[in-house]
This record gives C-alpha cells, sequence and structure tokens, in this order.
C-alpha cells in the first residue's frame, strides 16, 4: 500500500506545494528560499529515508517566518496523510544525534494528539542571512500539531567548555535527531501483523 501524501496551501502570505513518500530512499527536491531551511529539509529527506519535494514561495520581503510556518504546516498535514490509519506502524521512535559538540535527543508518539516539547539554549539570532532561529521551536510545533504527533526534542549538549553554542551545530543536529525517531516510528513493525499500535484501536 502507498504511503504518500500530497498538500497544496495556498493563503495570501504563501503557496506552498509539500509531497512525501513515506517508503522511498531519502531523495529531495527542496525549494523554499530559505537556504538553511531548505538544508533542514533536506536532512529529514535524507535521514528519514522519505522521498520529500517541498516548494515554497513566500512573502520573504516581509520575512521568513510565513515561508518556515506554512511550510511546516504542510509537511505535517503531508505526513499524517501519508501514514493513513497508522496499521500495522512501529509508531514509538527516538533517537540520540551528536553533531560534534553538540548532542540531541528526539522522542516521537505517532499518537494522533499533538503535543511539542523543545529545549535548546539560547542560540545567535540567525543562521545565515534569513533564518531566525527563534523559529526552530515553532517550526516543530507546526509540524507536530498538523501531523498529529507528541515530539520531545532536547538539546543534551552545545557548547564546548568557555565557549558558545554552533547555532548551526544546534539546530541541524535536532533535524536529523527528529528525522531518524520518525524514520524509527512510521517503520512497518512484522510482529503487528497490520495492527493498528493501541489499545483503543486507533490513533
Amino acid at each position: 500500500m502507498s504511503r504518500t501524501g500530497r498538500v497544496e496551501r495556498v493563503t495570501k502570505e504563501t503557496k506552498v506545494l509539500v509531497e512525501i513518500d513515506l517508503d522511498g530512499t531519502g531523495r529531495a527536491e527542496i525549494s523554499t528560499g530559505v537556504g538553511f531551511y531548505d538544508h533542514m529539509l533536506n536532512q529529514i529527506a535524507r535521514h528519514g529515508g522519505f522521498d520529500l519535494t517541498v516548494r515554497t514561495v513566500g512573502d520573504l520581503e516581509i520575512d521568513a517566518h510565513h515561508t518556515m510556518e506554512d511550510t511546516a504546516l504542510a509537511l505535517g498535514t503531508a505526513f499524517d496523510q501519508a501514514l493513513g490509519d497508522k496499521a500495522g506502524i512501529r509508531r514509538y521512535g527516538s533517537a540520540t544525534v551528536p553533531m560534534d559538540e553538540v548532542l540531541v535527543r528526539a522522542a516521537v508518539d505517532l499518537s494522533g494528539r499533538p503535543y511539542v516539547v523543545h529545549d535548546e539554549p539560547p542560540l545567535a539570532p540567525y543562521i545565515g542571512p534569513v533564518y531566525p532561529t527563534s523559529m526552530t521551536r515553532h517550526i516543530w510545533e507546526s509540524f507536530g500539531q498538523a501531523a498529529r504527533v507528541t515530539l520531545h526534542v532536547d538539546v543534551l549538549r552545545a557548547a564546548r567548555p568557555g565557549g558558545h553554542p554552533d547555532a548551526h551545530h544546534v539546530v541541524e543536529a535536532q533535524f536529523k535527531a527528529v528525522s531518524r525517531a520518525l524514520r524509527e516510528a512510521t517503520a512497518i513493525d512484522p510482529r503487528a501483523a497490520g495492527a493498528i499500535p493501541s489499545t483503543k484501536g486507533a490513533l
């Protein structure tokens, strides 16, 4: 059975197209106009093992907020659509990912109940010319709400002794950890025999 999702989201602020295949090979075609965000969405495809297409045109003449938020909402909606009734999936996933001095833990439950907990240290305000680091939390909140998942993202370690956190490493390690957790949670469990992984019988 194909586990794919496709969402078009059009407002006065943005025009977004997201297509995702949960059983892909990590192929990505990403264009949002925010270079570092494109780099992060590529992490979701590569480390999640998802085929992912994202095309966003937004009002970057104002700032990157609408572009990043609406892309995350569309991604979450497409992800939820691709999961279908969630029969046979593992449901839970977690990953702890190092990136040089940074260590991040992500845990996910494809529960149908949106709830996001995010903890990271204070970072430099921007990565590159456009990506505001304050948006990382909002990306997870927007994705989690639209995907209807419980998501915890914790930066366990962020700086060398006497140094300041490298914002690039802190954010990239989060995307890699979340991607790996999603990969595990969406995987088909051969022991589940196609059952929905809940005593309720629905997720």
